[in-house]
């Protein structure tokens, strides 16, 4: 299937910038390229609240935002979601959009964590602040209006990677969820399958900018690690339903379809869905890839259908 008409349009727009591959400077300056690209407005919520909890792991605490959708004080169901930017980038802020339109869609309470970032702090921390701050709304529920009963996890690329190490931690540890959303997650370091070859250049993120990312993230001694690279985990059965989302023209697409058809023939309740004429990082990019919505629209029935909203 060709590109998209609005992606095609997109990465002409980008390629007259001329700006270099991620992989070539530091990540400061990845991270101001980042966040001066414009975001599109993400839906109104009734309440959006900044707020720490306690990092019982290390000094300090970790910044979480939760985005109600509706008023009220009912506990409604909650998605922990963990933001993409290849572990290096973004924040809490810079997918504030997305982390809405997940709650309008969904029809649930969202917590957004503000984890730590590599290369300062590289694996686990990132997921031991993803992981903390999960253990601390199934604990501490009524303080932000959740229901503990109804928790899943969500993330987009290295958000996706993170959501799904939290699964197998909280299969591993007891911690009920209900469900996981994982667009264009990061699974796994191979970078010689077809996808990674044939869309490795040219196509928004490319697979430099993923070795670039890996490297920063996880130190050579946890690459067998599972809760940092999930597709060296040995055994995927009882881990909670999901959503996977992927998009034809992402060097990430076969990792994440074949992420998904591992948890099909281990017994888990799995949709993949190939978004064909799309590229990396397009759920982020509605306001420029209007046929985005869909992939939207797909996530937030899936969300609602789990969580019962």
């Amino acid at each position: 299937m060709p590109l998209n008409p609005d992606v095609a349009e997109l990465l002409d727009k980008l390629a007259t910038t001329n700006a270099p591959p991620l992989s070539a400077g530091t990540p400061e300056a990845a991270r101001a390229g980042y966040d001066a690209a414009p975001k599109p407005v993400g839906d109104a919520m009734a309440e959006v609240a900044d707020r720490t909890i306690p990092r019982s792991s290390a000094v300090g605490e970790i910044p979480i935002r939760v985005y109600r959708p509706t008023p009220g004080n009912d506990a409604l169901p909650v998605v922990m979601f963990f933001h993409g930017g290849g572990w290096v980038l973004s924040s809490v802020e810079g997918h504030d959009s997305l982390a809405r339109r997940l709650a309008a869609r969904g029809q649930c309470l969202v917590v957004s964590v503000d984890y730590r970032l590599a290369p300062e702090h590289p694996f686990p921390a990132p997921h031991d602040d993803c992981w903390e701050a999960t253990q601390w709304v199934a604990k501490n529920a009524g303080q932000i209006g959740a229901d503990p009963t109804k928790m899943a996890v969500a993330g987009d690329s290295a958000g996706g990677n993170l959501a799904a190490g939290i699964a197998l931690r909280a299969r591993d540890e007891a911690l009920p969820l209900i469900f996981q959303l994982l667009i264009y997650p990061c699974i796994d370091t191979d970078f010689t399958r077809p996808s990674m070859i044939e869309n490795g250049e040219d196509y928004f993120l490319e697979r430099t900018d993923m070795e670039w990312f890996w490297n920063q993230y996880v130190p050579a001694d946890h690459w067998e690690n599972p809760y940092a690279v999930p597709m060296r985990a040995t055994d995927v059965s009882g881990l909670p339903p999901a959503l996977i989302q992927v998009a034809g023209y992402d060097p990430l697409r076969d990792e994440g379809a074949e992420w998904g058809n591992r948890l099909i023939a281990a017994g888990v309740d799995v949709v993949v869905t190939n978004y064909e004429g799309q590229i990396h990082g397009f759920a982020s990019r509605w306001d420029q890839i209007p046929s985005a919505v869909h992939s939207h629209d797909e996530a937030g029935k899936a969300l609602r259908a789990a969580l019962g909203t």
